[in-house]
């Protein structure tokens, strides 16, 4: 069998087995794909949704309305319940995949239910991190050379075993994908949510701009340079809105913590959800004060 027998029979088999699990949600381009999980769960992005419901196409042909069972968009994934009736659910390694560069990959799509998508590629690199939907860094993307049409987010990355390898979720310059690795993190946290169970994790309940933003935005007031990271806006009825925290102020740290990047607060807050408080620094003009955050 030459290189290119081999190389198209396994395309064909892995299409063949896990194929018939990828599914596409919404109608039309650009809105994206899932792949079955469990009887009756499709696992896709978080991004991928803008409401509790939405339309899956198996691949079958049947159209079917899809609910939110639980999501994690700090994770940048979501589990829905919908009818998935007979079909194979994809395979998950019995181990923590470990891939390495020039690995080789297949990537699933199908985007928007309009017909499954198969493209061969290579690891590329490995590790990579990326901000989810919540601005959080997910770390441990697997880097990957297989191209996909639009509406591919959320569709599998499989082995050449045809074992699922990760979620397709990124693409980054020079049309690299980057997918959260299918570890047992990952199936874990998808168990839980394909249970209902929400993720625990402490919310401040801001959005942030990162130092070099709140620098040049403290300039252009005529503001003294300070490091740290400005309050863009500010949830109504969340942990930093009770507390008092307002839009325009500048954490410069939080309990013992120094914060000199967006990543220093959410570690700040995920080692402080245990305790369920957290002290913030704020800088509000010129003033410096103190606030105590209930979680």
């Amino acid at each position: 069998m030459t290189l290119l027998e081999e190389l198209e029979a396994t395309i064909h088999a892995a299409a063949e087995q896990t194929g018939p699990a990828v599914a596409g949600l919404g109608q039309g381009w650009g809105v994206g794909s899932g792949v079955v999980i469990a009887p009756g769960r499709v696992l896709t992005n978080a991004h991928n949704l803008r409401d509790q419901e939405t339309t899956v196409t198996l691949a079958d042909g049947r159209r079917e309305s899809a609910r939110v069972a639980g999501t994690d968009p700090d994770l940048d994934i979501v589990v829905l319940a919908v009818d998935t009736a007979e079909i194979e659910p994809v395979e998950w390694p019995r181990e923590d995949p470990q891939p390495e560069i020039g690995h080789a990959v297949l990537a699933l799509g199908n985007p928007g239910g309009r017909g499954l998508r198969a493209t061969p590629g290579f690891v590329s690199s490995t590790a990579r991190s990326f901000r989810g939907p919540r601005g959080r860094r997910i770390a441990g993307a697997i880097e990957h050379t297989a191209p996909m049409p639009r509406g591919s987010s959320g569709g599998p990355l499989l082995d050449r075993a045809g074992r699922l390898l990760g979620i397709n979720t990124v693409r980054v310059d020079g049309g690299l994908i980057l997918a959260i690795p299918a570890d047992a993190s990952l199936r874990e946290r998808v168990q839980a949510l394909g249970r209902g169970e929400a993720p625990e994790r402490a919310r401040l309940g801001v959005a942030i701009a990162p130092p070099r933003v709140a620098k040049r935005l403290r300039r252009a007031v005529g503001l003294p340079d300070r490091d740290g990271v400005l309050v863009h806006a500010v949830q109504e009825d969340s942990a930093a809105a009770q507390a008092g925290v307002q839009r325009g102020d500048l954490i410069v740290a939080a309990g013992e913590q120094q914060i000199d990047r967006v990543d220093a607060l959410y570690e700040a807050i995920d080692g402080a959800r245990a305790e369920g408080r957290l002290e913030l620094h704020i800088v509000r003009g010129t003033e410096d004060r103190t606030v105590s955050v209930s979680f």
